[in-house]
């Protein structure tokens, strides 16, 4: 058999070149690409980790509603990790509704924002326990990129079209201490005008499950805020 020449060698060498080019985000190398992808992985790692740990756990939730800085609403919920991943609320206490007139123009206004609160509270729990596969399924579609968290061991890796097209999901990952310190969601309820905000921040418990510490969710539309503090983690027993 005939040894293959220089040329042909140069060919395969090209060709070589030009698939690793081709599974390579333009604006980074290939190097750059692996250490991405290896703090994707050590992200979705440690979500899988702490979803498992977080399921042993109960806790309560305090949620308060307020609307042009006017508080609202104030409710306490017991919590725990249901079967898909996400939290499971139940209610303990609740500001008692107004009463009066059940009809009119000011009833319902209340109605228009009781609803519009639901729906944006619905949305932040969609966004509540983040699916670590749907993580690795954005980065290999290209909608992951990843950059320096602004401090030592920090990285953030943001992430568009997480649960809404043309969302982000910005998360703030401790390396060091394989932990989640934050997420920062910017996403919109029934229309990319109607823009909501979400920021997210973490805490660890004694033996190092990593939970939401608190929340605030912004729904600009109708400069509603609605705060969400847990506490008082019990593990099961």
């Amino acid at each position: 058999m005939s040894k293959p020449s220089g040329r042909s060698l140069l060919l395969l060498a090209l060709l070589f070149a030009l698939a690793v080019m081709s599974l390579t985000p333009p604006h980074m190398t290939v190097a750059q690409t692996a250490d991405a992808q290896s703090k994707v992985q050590q992200l979705k790692a440690a979500m899988a980790r702490n979803q498992q740990m977080l399921a042993q756990y109960t806790w309560q939730m305090e949620q308060t509603i307020a609307v042009n800085g006017d508080v609202k609403s104030s409710e306490l919920f017991q919590e725990v990790m249901g079967p898909n991943g996400q939290p499971a609320k139940v209610p303990l206490t609740a500001t008692p509704s107004p009463s009066g007139r059940r009809f009119g123009i000011r009833h319902r206004m209340t109605e228009d924002y009781e609803a519009y609160g639901k729906q944006i509270a619905a949305l932040a729990q969609s966004y509540a326990q983040p699916s670590p596969g749907r993580l690795q399924q954005l980065y290999a579609q290209g909608n992951v990129s990843v950059k320096s968290g602004g401090g030592p061991g920090l990285v953030s890796i943001v992430a568009t079209n997480f649960v809404k097209s043309g969302d982000s999901v910005t998360f703030t990952f401790n390396q060091t201490q394989k932990a989640l310190l934050g997420v920062n969601i910017a996403t919109y309820n029934s229309a990319p005008s109607d823009t909501v905000t979400m920021n997210v921040s973490f805490a660890r418990l004694p033996d190092g499950t990593s939970h939401v510490a608190s929340a605030t969710i912004n729904g600009q539309s109708k400069n509603m805020v609605i705060t969400q503090t847990n506490m008082n983690y019990q593990k099961k027993s």
